[in-house]
């Protein structure tokens, strides 16, 4: 089956669409599917390196918990309380005030059945859909997109990835665009006026008779159009929304724009790395708690900055699998398997954390 991409490398926009392959996993944004006059959107972050839920989410009241981390475990008297057996790293402090508004629940010991240990292989399933499947094309955040209702304005923003390039998760056939900057989304740059390559680009789309490349530069073109019309900038972050200087903290205070400009963003994706801490992991302190405090003051942020729009909104966080119980020799850890997933909006039944715990007894 034909396979199409069309980049505009010099922009920050990416229009992709390739081949389909069907997937068990069609349902996986159901929480954005539009049963009213509303958008509902599903917002998918994803840490990128294999994430620390065990100090993240912090079972400390199991005694094994110190027992196999001796030097970064979280200490009780530091460990923001959940539920009496489950609490936060102190860096996650911002998500403190969501989970007793109810509006965050944590789904623990999750994650990827497939057993690898390569990162490439984790994310690549994880985004997928398919675990052990090497072979399948497209994503199951691009597969979701065939069962939802499209926005009223049928908007070119319906699937959206804050980055350079569209990830692994949004390919596929239904329409998706990626974007690294409000400013720059634009053949022609920041300038009022395009430059005299932009209008030869938009030219060539004009004039070409393969109809496949002439559809998909109107796309792009009517993205740009629609984006400056819509003017996202004029929505600054509102009262008690401080992102986090970054690139994390950026995509999502312009995800918020966007979402705010009323583009008909339906599904989007943001990734954050800086997750595999091998070596001097840290505890209340250090690596881990360094980009955990990013990650929370962000997403509590952009919560904040949404509003009355976080009623229709759901966050969905995940990596591409954990860290071992046990610390290593170097005061960090290994590659494991299970995680932590957070999941944030109007719709979750929060204030609780789902799923079986095993225990970290070695059995």
């Amino acid at each position: 089956m034909p396979t199409r991409r069309v980049f505009l490398r010099n922009s920050a926009l990416a229009v992709v669409g390739t081949a389909a392959v069907p997937s068990f996993l069609t349902r996986a944004a159901f929480g954005a599917t539009d049963s009213g006059s509303r958008t509902k959107r599903l917002v998918v972050i994803f840490q990128r390196g294999a994430a620390d839920g065990l100090n993240m989410v912090v079972p400390y009241a199991e005694s094994q918990y110190y027992t196999l981390r001796p030097s970064i475990n979280i200490p009780k008297k530091s460990v923001l309380d959940l539920d009496g057996f489950f609490g936060l790293h102190p860096s996650l402090a911002p998500f403190q005030q969501l989970w007793q508004q109810r509006h965050l629940a944590i789904v623990h010991a999750a994650g990827s059945p497939d057993t690898t240990r390569s990162h490439f292989d984790a994310q690549d399933f994880m985004e997928t859909g398919t675990p052990g499947v090497k072979i399948t094309e497209d994503g199951w955040l691009n597969r979701s997109l065939r069962n939802l209702a499209r926005s009223p304005q049928n908007s070119p923003f319906r699937a959206l990835a804050l980055g350079p390039s569209l990830p692994r998760i949004l390919s596929g056939s239904e329409p998706a665009v990626a974007m690294n900057s409000i400013n720059d989304f634009s053949v022609g740059g920041k300038n009022p006026k395009p430059s005299p390559a932009a209008n030869a680009f938009e030219a060539m789309y004009d004039h070409s008779s393969d109809s496949v490349l002439h559809g998909t530069g109107e796309e792009t073109f009517d993205a740009v159009k629609m984006l400056k019309a819509a003017d996202p900038a004029k929505y600054p972050p509102a009262s008690g929304a401080s992102y986090p200087r970054g690139r994390f903290g950026e995509s999502l205070r312009q995800l918020a724009q966007l979402i705010k400009a009323n583009l008909g963003v339906q599904v989007a994706f943001a990734d954050i790395g800086g997750w595999d801490h091998h070596v001097n992991e840290g505890s209340t302190e250090g690596q881990l708690a360094n980009v955990l405090g990013d990650f929370s003051q962000a997403l509590a942020s952009f919560w904040t900055d949404l509003g009355d729009l976080g009623e229709d909104t759901v966050v969905v966080t995940m990596s591409e699998f954990g860290r071992t119980a046990r610390e290593n020799g170097n005061r960090g850890t290994d590659h494991g398997h299970a995680n932590v997933m957070f999941v944030l909006g109007g719709p979750v039944k929060g204030g609780k954390v789902y799923g079986r715990w095993p225990g970290l007894d070695q059995s």
